[in-house]
């Protein structure tokens, strides 16, 4: 902690993010005092409030606590999400604070450490939070900053005096990754996304590339079979594919589905490792447990630990979250909102329920992806879902752009199918409509209508049995 040795408070814009309440989490447990801002209440800002952070509602600059007034004694970090006329950022910066980027900050923190980071378009927390639980539970301990909340910890963040190993989840946005310094990096994906930073898909290549680059010396590249490897590594990085499809050193095989579940064995560099079980659903999990297994090898844990813990895994909330699984309901949850991230997330929904009629509700992510992946949005949706509804763009960072709304993907699909409603008409929609297999799609506020929705499935199916 010599870096902000010099700082008693830290003060936090945007403290209701997933990777900024980790860090805020992170300077409270070492003694700071620790307060921040967010538009929004949520259960995470009532979680982190219950854990003894204060938190405010409005971005007045007169709401800022005293005690963080003082330049000499509280360090900012704020997230690129947040705009740059917000006031306390503006206030902040112009008074001589010391105001840090939450990517720089988290680089700080963990140049020391031996650094695991899974990057990719799609995966990266489901498998960052996977490696964590799994190398937690292992001989190596390790400490965690991750994009998402594991059940099994009820938290994304995870700290271990005793160990030197940290699992983050690497950011693609606004280039964050490449405040990292990797000792083991992992990329599962480099699919076109926030074309507003990269401009174009030569241009997210390039920033993975960049990433991979700051790999340290004798370090590890962890990639996903198929992908390029990027060319500017420096000295005795070395490299190793995963894959569940195509030939890898880490190779999934001999998968098998029984009582929900699936087995299946691996073959590594050191030979063939039989007899794992997930008890994640979906066969997506299957190659995002894969990496994840590769990952934890890498640093150091045993395969008998890993088989003991993987099937333990209680999984990630909105991560292919299972919440009702009868003969007459499925109602699942999943943070997806990439096209090709939706689409494998589809997939393994047919392949778990097969048969069976999916409705999906989807909150499309920010004007500039909705306008840029429209065409893309709606082929998929449309190829996969027997039911479509749309809910209205979430902006978060965003102010709205001329003509981007979430009709840019419905007119591409029949009324028949697809239908544009508002949050507060959903559960009254579907109240009309039903639903056999339910999914929610979205890294917007979707969550928020999760539980009206769950409300709304347990009480369809105690009318259900009240009927028989």
């Amino acid at each position: 902690m010599k870096s902000f040795g010099e700082y008693s408070n830290v003060f936090f814009i945007g403290i209701g993010g997933i990777g900024m309440s980790a860090l805020a989490r992170f300077f409270h447990g070492s003694g700071f005092r620790v307060a921040g801002y967010d538009r929004t209440f949520g259960p995470l800002i009532q979680t982190l409030m219950a854990e003894g952070i204060e938190v405010l509602l409005d971005e007045a600059v007169a709401e800022i606590p005293e005690t963080f007034t003082d330049p000499a004694t509280t360090l900012v970090v704020y997230t690129p999400a947040v705009p740059s006329d917000h006031e306390q950022l503006k206030w902040f910066s112009e008074k001589g604070f010391m105001v840090l980027k939450r990517s720089r900050v988290l680089g700080m923190i963990t140049r020391d450490m031996r650094s695991v980071c899974v990057a990719g378009t799609h995966g990266k927390t489901t498998i960052s939070t996977l490696t964590a639980y799994l190398l937690y539970h292992s001989r190596c301990g390790t400490n965690a900053f991750l994009g998402g909340i594991a059940k099994d910890f009820g938290t994304n963040f995870l700290s271990n005096a005793q160990s030197d190993l940290v699992v983050l989840e690497a950011d693609e946005f606004d280039r964050s990754f490449w405040q990292l310094t990797p000792h083991t990096a992992l990329i599962t994906s480099m699919e076109p996304d926030h074309l507003d930073i990269y401009g174009t898909s030569a241009g997210v290549r390039e920033g993975f590339a960049g990433f991979a680059a700051r790999i340290r010396e004798n370090g590890v590249l962890l990639i996903k079979a198929g992908l390029p490897v990027p060319d500017e590594l420096a000295t005795g990085v070395r490299i190793f594919t995963y894959s569940m499809n195509e030939d890898a050193d880490f190779r999934v095989f001999n998968i098998r589905y029984k009582e929900e579940k699936y087995s299946f064995d691996m073959e590594t560099p050191d030979g063939v490792l039989e007899n794992f079980t997930s008890g994640m659903p979906g066969l997506i999990n299957v190659e995002n447990a894969a990496a994840a297994i590769a990952l934890s090898l890498i640093s150091g844990a045993k395969p008998d630990e890993l088989k003991e813990n993987l099937p333990r895994f209680q999984g990630i909330a909105r991560r292919f979250d299972v919440l009702i699984n009868t003969p007459r309901l499925v109602f699942i949850d999943d943070y997806a909102h990439h096209p090709e991230e939706i689409r494998a997330t589809l997939e393994s929904v047919r392949d778990a329920f097969p048969g069976r009629e999916v409705t999906g509700v989807f909150q499309p992510h920010l004007y500039s992806r909705t306008r840029d992946f429209a065409d893309e949005f709606a082929r998929v949706l449309d190829e996969e879902l027997d039911h479509v509804i749309l809910l209205p763009v979430y902006p978060a960072r965003e102010g709205p752009l001329p003509g981007v709304e979430s009709d840019m993907i419905a007119r591409q699909l029949s009324g028949e199918k697809c239908q544009v409603v508002s949050k507060d008409e959903l559960v009254s929609y579907l109240e009309k409509k039903g639903a056999d297999v339910l999914i929610t799609l979205g890294a917007g506020d979707i969550d928020r209508l999760v539980p009206l929705l769950r409300t709304w499935g347990e009480k369809k199916l105690l009318n259900s049995e009240g009927g028989a």
